[in-house]
């Protein structure tokens, strides 16, 4: 029985057929072609400038297809943030976070080469910087765990392999006015921000809270028990 769900790209072009293996493979989750569930965001995600663009409507049935979804409750914080320091250029790393990109690597990346595509976070700028935040030990996990609801940047849903491209059908496109979503962009990741700096880099528990650091020194791994009373 096929499960058809919709996909939107956004794109300052019209992209009827996708092509695999090609792209940015710098990108969050590596080389793949980069959707999301929502048409509203997939309209911001086109406007890098005032110029606009085109959200790209498509069906894909997923029967038969391996997907990771790196939300789901069996995956931590800690794991999107693995794939994303494998993945993307970080910049400088104050000695902290090159170690915890290493640790990282190391303890909670998860195998993304065997599935067909990966649901998860999209770290635009602010979820980006929230990121680096914790890395440089600066906010703590349960910070970081919490501003990954801020602003809504929304998440995305990747197409990593040929067989999940073969079952990808085009089906229209959509303009988007950039004197309308890119503002809309922009305010979505100012509200995030802000909403960081309001709500959440003044309420570190220092006692309490785990930060990178105690990551490190505590050797702490996928499912360890202290991560998960940290959350919760």
């Amino acid at each position: 029985m096929s499960e058809n769900i919709t996909l939107y790209h956004g794109s300052v072009r019209i992209i009827e057929k996708p092509k695999f293996a090609t792209g940015n493979p710098r990108n969050d989750y590596g080389l793949g072609f980069y959707c999301t569930l929502e048409l509203e965001l997939a309209k911001e995600w086109a406007c890098n400038s005032r110029s606009g663009g085109f959200a790209n409507v498509y069906t894909l049935d997923t029967h038969g297809l391996s997907i990771l979804e790196l939300t789901e409750p069996m995956y931590g914080i800690l794991d999107w943030l693995a794939v994303l320091v494998n993945n993307r250029e970080l910049g400088s790393l104050n000695q902290i976070a090159s170690e915890a990109k290493t640790y990282l690597t190391n303890y909670f990346l998860p195998d993304i080469s065997k599935f067909d595509a990966v649901k998860g976070y999209r770290a635009d700028d602010s979820y980006f910087s929230f990121a680096r935040d914790f890395l440089n030990n600066s906010i703590s996990l349960r910070q970081l765990n919490r501003a990954m609801s801020l602003g809504l940047l929304g998440e995305q849903f990747v197409l990593k392999s040929r067989k999940a491209f073969d079952c990808l059908v085009f089906v229209r496109s959509e303009s988007a006015d950039g004197e309308i979503y890119f503002f809309k962009r922009q305010n979505r990741d100012y509200d995030a921000r802000e909403q960081c700096f309001k709500r959440e880099r003044k309420s570190a528990n220092i006692t309490e809270d785990i930060f990178m650091m105690d990551v490190l020194r505590g050797e702490m791994r996928h499912g360890d028990a202290r991560l998960q009373r940290n959350l919760s």
